[in-house]
C-alpha cells in the first residue's frame, strides 16, 4: 500500500476501490503477497477512463465479468466491479453489477477471502472472515454446497486452504459438502487439479490434509492409487532436517503407487516433470561405500540421486547415512569421460556400432576405477582393447 505504484492507482480511482481477497488475507497473516486484487463500485468503463486519464495502462481482461487489469511498472492490479449473481452454471455465472459491498462478499468462496481493505487501512468484514482467520478455520461463505455448485474446484481449494491456514479440526459443514460433491471432482481438467494439488503438497503438513481427503472420498478421485501416508510424513521430516525446500513433485512421488506416467498425463505435467516423477520410482542403495555412491551420482545425475536417496530413506525409515550422502551429493562435480569416438577411429577402427560398444565398456572401466584414470591411462586401455578386437 506504500508503494508509489499502488498509491498512483488508488489516487486514479479517487478512493473508490478496496483491496480484496488473498492480498488482504496474507497481509493480515504477515505472509508474502502475491496477486493484488481490488474491488470497486465503479463500472468497468469508468475504471478504464480514470486510469487512462492518469496515464496508467489498462487492459480489458474480463469485461463480461467486470474485470480490468491495470499495469504499473509491469505490476498487474486486477480491478473488478462489485457483483451479484443472477444465476450460475458451474464455473460460469450471469452477474449483475452492484454498489453493495456486502452483496459482493456473498459471491466469494471462503470467509477469509471475503475481507476488504480500504486505502486508509480500515478493514471491512461482512462474513466473519477475521474471526475465522484468527482461529484458523477455513469456512465457506454461506451454504457450502451452493459455493461448490458454482465451481467444483472449490472442493480442492477447501483442502488446500486448510492445509496451509487451518488449525484444529476442519469445518464439518465444509467437509460434508465436499464428501457429497466428491464424484464431481473427476470432471475437473487436469491442469486445474494439478495446480491445486501441487500447492497443497507444498504445505508444512500435507499428509494430514491428504488423510482428510481420503476419508472424504476426494483423494481417490485425483490419485487412484496411493501409498501409506507415513512415507510422505517421513519425507517431509527428512526435507526439514536436511534444510531442503518443500518439493511438491517429490512429495507427489511419495504419495502415488505406480503408473507415474499415466498420472503425469492426466495432470498435464510437463515432459521434464513426467520424467522426474517416473525416475522417483527407483530405489537407491544407501549402504554402498563412497565410490559406489559416486558411480550412482554419475549415472543418475545429482537431482535424481537426491530424489531417490530421500525417497528410499522415507520408504525404509533408514536415515542414518542420509545427511552425509546428501552433503556429498551437494559437493559432487560430474567428471568428464576423457575419450570420444575420434580416439577410437584414430586407432584404425572403422566407424560403426562397435565404436559405441567399445566406448561404453571403457567408460564402465573408468567408472569402476572411481574415475581416477587419466586420459593417457584411458588411451592405453583403449589401445589394448582395440588390439584385442583386431586380433
Amino acid at each position: 500500500m506504500k508503494r508509489p505504484a499502488t498509491r498512483a492507482l488508488l489516487a486514479a480511482l479517487k478512493g473508490e476501490a478496496r483491496f480484496v481477497g488473498g492480498c488482504v488475507r496474507d497481509a493480515l497473516l504477515k505472509r508474502p503477497i502475491g496477486d493484488i486484487d481490488l474491488a470497486t463500485p465503479l463500472f468497468p468503463d469508468e475504471v478504464m477512463r480514470r486510469l487512462a486519464a492518469a496515464g496508467i495502462k489498462v487492459v480489458p481482461t474480463g469485461l463480461a465479468h467486470g474485470t480490468v487489469t491495470a499495469l504499473i511498472e509491469r505490476h498487474p492490479f486486477e480491478i473488478t466491479t462489485l457483483r451479484r449473481d443472477v444465476e450460475t452454471f458451474g464455473r460460469h455465472a450471469n452477474v449483475a453489477f452492484t454498489s453493495n459491498w456486502a452483496e459482493d462478499s456473498r459471491r466469494r468462496d471462503f470467509t477469509m477471502n471475503a475481507l476488504y481493505l480500504a486505502a486508509d487501512g480500515e478493514i471491512f468484514d461482512y462474513q466473519e472472515g477475521l474471526r475465522d482467520l484468527r482461529r484458523g478455520k477455513v469456512r465457506f461463505v454461506g451454504d457450502p454446497a451452493t459455493r461448490i455448485r458454482e465451481d467444483v474446484l472449490r472442493v480442492l481449494r477447501f483442502y488446500r486452504f486448510h492445509a496451509w491456514l487451518g488449525r484444529g479440526a476442519a469445518d464439518a459443514a465444509a467437509r460434508a459438502a465436499c464428501r457429497v460433491s466428491a464424484p464431481l471432482v473427476s470432471t475437473l481438467s487436469g491442469e486445474r487439479v494439478q495446480a491445486e494439488l501441487m500447492k497443497l503438497l507444498r504445505a508444512a503438513d500435507p499428509a494430514a490434509t491428504l488423510a482428510l481427503m481420503a476419508e472424504d472420498g476426494v483423494l481417490g478421485k485425483i490419485l487412484p492409487a496411493t501409498r501409506p501416508l507415513d512415507i510422505l510424513r517421513r519425507l517431509v521430516r527428512l526435507e526439514r532436517s536436511n534444510d531442503l525446500e518443500a518439493d511438491a513433485l517429490r512429495r507427489l512421488g511419495a504419495v502415488i503407487a505406480g503408473d507415474a506416467e499415466g498420472l503425469a498425463r492426466r495432470l498435464k505435467l510437463s515432459n521434464a516433470e513426467r520424467d522426474r516423477l517416473i525416475a522417483l520410482e527407483g530405489a537407491l542403495d544407501l549402504a554402498g561405500d563412497a565410490p559406489a555412491q559416486r558411480r550412482l551420482l554419475y549415472r543418475l545425475g545429482r537431482a535424481t540421486y537426491i530424489d531417490r536417496a530421500l525417497m528410499t530413506a522415507a520408504q525404509a525409515g533408514a536415515t542414518r547415512k542420509l545427511r552425509g550422502l546428501l552433503a556429498a551429493a551437494a559437493r559432487w562435480r560430474k567428471p568428464v569421460f576423457p575419450l570420444s569416438g575420434g580416439d577410437v577411429t584414430a586407432l584404425g577402427l572403422a566407424p560403426g556400432p562397435e565404436i559405441g560398444r567399445l566406448l561404453a565398456a571403457l567408460e564402465d572401466w573408468w567408472e569402476e576405477g572411481d574415475f581416477r584414470a587419466s586420459r593417457r591411462a584411458c588411451l592405453a586401455e583403449l589401445r589394448r582393447r582395440v588390439l584385442a578386437v583386431v586380433a
